[in-house]
């Protein structure tokens, strides 16, 4: 998990330790952190205690997936 538990940026991808589903951080409500998978969806919050960054792995799944979106003409830059 994240050692300091203070909330996430907004825009950064982390992953949802009870899960392990990555998600980008679209927001903070109340205690809880904002996530939606990095390939669109619907967002789900998780709290900020279960909240880990991704492996080297997840990452780069992520980032290749917008690559290929931006590439394709459907996606846009924002990792």
């Amino acid at each position: 998990m994240i050692e300091n538990p203070a909330l996430p940026t907004v825009g950064t991808l982390v992953v949802d330790g009870r899960t392990d589903k990555a998600g980008i951080v679209m927001g903070h409500e109340g205690p809880y952190v904002q996530l939606r998978p990095p390939r669109g969806g619907v967002e789900w919050d998780a709290p900020p205690e279960v909240i880990r960054e991704p492996t080297q792995a997840e990452g780069l799944s992520a980032k290749v997936f917008l690559a290929n979106e931006v590439s394709r003409g459907n996606g846009r830059w924002g990792m």
